[in-house]
């Protein structure tokens, strides 16, 4: 067991070390309910997790008054030393306790035998039997001994290895009775008991004494695999990587370290060497048929069915029968139900395959290609299409992987439909492969698999190099099919293609004849028209739906009917339109066209929300994030879109717990952009609840210029932290590199730069108290820039006629609010305090019109502040409470923090360095320390000058200062300020 304090905290334990604890009796009582001892066998896989259960069980039976002692087996192959783990008890009582052991030795002269440098010699036998009755009763003697001052626990581990003697002592203590509280435990690997193995009859005697207790330690849960990859791996992983370490490891702790210190290596996707090499040796112990028949087994991967298997191998029945047996007794591969053998663990499977010879592993491929070709049952178009591949097969190879794609998309899988299609657009590079394939259409499946899976970059990248490289006679029905495709992804993501000319040139080549290709060509090209409100997208969808009826194409209909009654979306009657997307939803789902159904259900959603309905919004959302899950694609444009949407209606309206459940992505695998989005909703409420981010913000900005909505939601709330810390030209940059990032896409006045402006002044506002008098100046320049830009873009959109919604208003006037404070603090034309009050009342009304619950809690602290400023203290108390009700229910401890500092609720005096200073009093004593006059104090911190004064001088009181430099200094000298 390691050593105490060696070792990083228990996961995923709990339960097996409080069984453990209980089985044994470890607990501070010194009652013992019987005289036999309390025995558990311990029995769990190679790295598991016995030996830190045990380090842990240690540590608790120390803290109940227990003595622990541990004895290892080792192994040494046939020449195991007698008595080994029991020599390694002695030495360790020896140590403690020499008094115990020096009298049971002088009662029990066989002690000496194990005693250290008078070991035995690593003989056969044993001697005398009377020696060895004298030994083993020495032993028991002396930890009854040892008991008799304390409660003992005595531990052998990897009794595996133990030799003859040491089981034989085992059996002796553990059925024999001691006059003193005493608990054994043993542990051994379950797996390497194979049906020869000394300790397998062994363990089973040992079971049928009373008071033996047998524990199996299983796998760790999949929560726990992430816990422990977390504590491994404190940076933030992408969820794909940690997916695989926890699929790769199945549980085994040993196993979780080795791959998480290969991803820090950043070693890729193989097994370290030192696990390959642990894993490895398992086979050492298998004859030579069964090493050639794993090998084999391991070309085929985890899992293979009797029936291929034997065709592969090419071996005779009954030799393949023995070898198999041989394999599943020595517990390197099990028998699943179905008649088939998989590896005991995935990554002993890796292993074998990488330690096989190039020539091997193509030999063996082809063999498997091969019998999968006789096409009797006995595989997949994805499992003969990896194994083509892997024999250069190159043909057979791709003809499998487009197969294997269109299987993946039948059954709802577009991940790996995505997967076998590139594979195959790889392999028809070769000419040869490629005679009979047609490449453009398989792009286009390609590109469909991606977009839903989520991943549209790739998809409209694709594309974009594969319609390049089309020749200008190719087909105008292809050509105009590829356009199509970009003039969709590209729309459906910040980027600089010009989607718009795809979509009219993809019209221009498509079939003019009024028939089934027309129209299925303008129900997409009005659907991506719609998109961006265009004029045209309206006559499209109009004669798209005349020729899906007039060709009966009930899926073509009902895309065009959605884009139809999505129109609508801004001049329809609510109640209207939100009835005709329902039935627009209602009618996709009865002729199977999926995403027509999810693009109803979205638009529904945000027809409800933009018109601040927030439980229809959400209930319409929800809706569309269940079908995609149910359809097989969760990432798919509009079912991810829902599942973000229903997250963000949640965090407006204060739902946060529901908001991080659906942000969190533990045991999915989303795309980058997919993951980066919901982090970033995630990151603004754990911002507000006080947790640290800055690991996750570093992350997500690299997928800002990816999907502009990243960086308007994690820009905020990033600068809402470094405000908050005090760090504010941390604030400035990311403000700045947000605006960098967005602008060339969005142009320079997108209207997010209100919320930015908003949230960069009110950061500007908290670091005046503690900024030097020379750099208030560049700071207050700054912030008066910001809110000229905020303005400007305001200006800009109402002069193209833009109507701003609830969200822009609120936040319009919380810029304006801000500025206003902003002047205030300066004292420079500062605003009188009606019109300050009027502002942030502005503020307010507009954030009740939002009805975002955070933002209101924080405009209402904001409030107070300015209310109690301007002397109104019933007015400042009664928006206070209002705003600490709702942080209160959404664990916003900064609005709270917010409010304490402003005093709205009842502060108990804390000694501030042992001179009972309140946090008030500390607060004003480092403005006085930086030179601040009581009106500039007042002005910072929205109280009154005479009550500066008064605090000023309690101060002067508690400190025993004459003046305000003196005060200052001692200050500095206690610690009570920063010197």
């Amino acid at each position: 067991m390691a050593p105490a304090g060696q070792h990083q905290a228990l996961v995923g334990r709990d339960s097996e070390l409080g069984e453990l604890s209980s089985l044994l009796g470890v607990r501070p009582s010194r009652a013992w309910p019987s005289a036999l001892p309390n025995v558990v066998l311990l029995a769990g896989d190679a790295g598991v997790g016995k030996t830190r259960l045990l380090t842990e069980l240690r540590d608790v039976a120390f803290g109940a008054g227990w003595q622990v002692v541990a004895g290892h087996c080792v192994d040494f192959g046939d020449s195991a030393l007698p008595y080994l783990p029991f020599s390694e008890v002695v030495s360790r009582l020896a140590s403690d306790l020499p008094d115990v052991v020096e009298a049971v030795g002088r009662a029990h002269p066989a002690l000496a035998r194990l005693q250290p440098r008078r070991r035995p010699l690593p003989t056969a036998t044993e001697g005398p039997s009377l020696d060895r009755a004298d030994l083993f009763a020495a032993i028991h003697a002396l930890l009854e001994a040892a008991a008799g001052a304390a409660p003992l626990l005595l531990v052998v581990e990897d009794a595996h290895w133990a030799d003859r003697s040491t089981r034989d002592l085992v059996s002796f203590l553990i059925s024999r009775p001691f006059a003193a509280p005493v608990g054994i435990v043993v542990s051994y690997r379950a797996e390497d008991l194979h049906r020869r193995h000394p300790l397998r009859g062994t363990v089973a005697e040992w079971s049928r004494v009373r008071g033996v207790q047998r524990l199996q330690l299983g796998p760790l849960s999949e929560r726990a695999v992430r816990a422990l990859v977390r504590e491994l791996h404190p940076e933030p992983l992408a969820e794909a990587d940690v997916a695989d370490v926890v699929g790769r490891a199945e549980g085994n702790a040993f196993f979780v370290e080795e791959l998480v210190g290969a991803l820090r290596q950043s070693a890729g996707g193989g097994i370290p060497e030192d696990l390959a090499d642990v894993l490895l040796v398992r086979l050492e112990r298998l004859d030579e048929a069964a090493t050639q028949v794993v090998r084999a087994m391991s070309v085929a991967g985890r899992r293979v069915t009797h029936a291929l298997l034997s065709a592969a191998s090419g071996l005779p029945a009954g030799t393949l029968d023995a070898a198999l047996r041989s394999a599943v007794e020595s517990h390197v591969l099990v028998i699943s139900k179905d008649d088939s053998y998989s590896f005991r663990h995935a990554l002993l499977a890796e292993a074998v395959y990488d330690d096989l010879l190039p020539g091997e592993r193509v030999r063996l491929h082809a063999a498997y290609a091969a019998a999968l070709c006789d096409d009797d049952g006995r595989g997949t178009a994805a499992e003969l299409a990896r194994h083509a591949r892997a024999a250069m097969d190159l043909p057979t190879a791709l003809r499998a992987s487009v197969r294997a794609g269109e299987e993946a998309m039948a059954v709802g899988g577009p991940d790996e439909a995505a997967r076998h299609y590139e594979r195959a657009l790889e392999l028809a590079a070769d000419r040869q492969a490629s005679a009979e394939v047609d490449v453009s259409a398989l792009v286009a499946a390609t590109a469909e698999a991606l977009v839903a899976a989520g991943l549209v970059h790739r998809a409209a990248s694709l594309v974009e190099r594969h319609l390049a490289a089309v020749p200008e006679d190719a087909a105008p029905a292809v050509r105009a099919q590829l356009h199509l495709h970009l003039a969709y992804t590209a729309s459906l993501f910040d980027n600089e293609i010009d989607w718009s000319d795809h979509a009219e040139r993809a019209l221009a080549l498509g079939p003019a004849e009024p028939g089934a290709d027309r129209a299925r060509m303008l129900a997409a090209y009005a659907r991506v028209q719609a998109m961006h409100r265009r004029p045209q997208a309206r006559e499209a969808a109009l004669e798209a739906l005349a020729l899906a009826e007039q060709h009966h194409l009930p899926r073509t209909a009902s895309d065009a009917t959605t884009t139809l009654v999505g129109l609508d979306q801004r001049t329809a009657p609510q109640e209207e339109l939100a009835t005709a997307l329902d039935e627009a939803a209602r009618r996709a789902a009865e002729t199977g066209a999926v995403q027509a159904e999810l693009r109803a259900l979205y638009l529904l959603g945000r027809t409800h929300q933009d018109r601040g309905d927030h439980e229809a919004a959400r209930a319409a959302f929800q809706r569309a994030a269940e079908r995609g899950r149910a359809g097989g694609v969760p990432w798919a444009p509009y079912a991810f879109d829902g599942r973000f949407m229903h997250a963000q209606v949640d965090y407006v309206s204060g739902a946060w717990d529901r908001a991080l459940e659906l942000t969190d992505v533990d045991g999915q695998a989303p795309p980058p952009v997919a993951e980066a989005m919901l982090s970033a909703l995630r990151s603004a409420i754990l911002v507000a609840r006080g947790e640290p981010q800055e690991a996750a913000f570093a992350r997500m900005r690299r997928s800002w210029d990816r999907e502009g909505l990243i960086a308007i939601l994690a820009g905020p709330a990033e600068m809402e932290a470094l405000g908050r810390a005090g760090d504010v030209d941390g604030v400035l940059t990311v403000h700045d590199e947000v605006v960098r990032t967005l602008a060339p896409t969005w142009g320079p006045h997108f209207q997010a730069r209100v919320r930015l402006a908003a949230t960069a002044v009110a950061a500007v506002s908290a670091a005046l108290p503690a900024t030097s008098t020379q750099d208030r100046a560049p700071l207050a320049q700054r912030a008066a820039q910001l809110y000229a830009e905020g303005r400007q873009t305001f200006a800009f959109h109402a002069e193209s006629g833009l109507v701003w919604g609830p969200e822009g208003r609120a936040w319009v006037a919380r810029l304006d609010a801000e500025h206003l404070r902003l002047r205030w603090l300066l004292d420079a034309d500062p605003p009188s305090y009606d019109a300050l009050v009027a502002g942030w009342r502005k503020a307010e009304a507009a954030f009740v019109e939002l009805a975002h619950v955070h933002e209101l809690a924080v405009t209402r602290s904001r409030l107070a502040a300015v209310l109690r400023a301007a002397g109104d203290t019933a007015a400042a108390r009664e928006v206070a409470d209002l705003a600490r009700a709702a942080a209160t229910e959404l664990g916003a401890v900064t609005v709270l923090g917010d409010l304490r500092l402003l005093g709205s609720s009842p502060q108990r005096a804390e000694p501030a360095g042992g001179v009972g200073l309140t946090p008030r009093e500390t607060e004003i004593l480092t403005l006085v320390a930086a030179g601040r006059s009581n009106g500039e104090i007042g002005r910072q911190l929205f109280i009154s000058t005479k009550t500066v004064s008064v605090h000023v001088s309690n101060i002067l009181g508690k400190l025993g200062a004459a003046g305000r430099t003196e005060a200052a200094a001692i200050g500095r000298r206690r610690g009570l300020i920063d010197a």
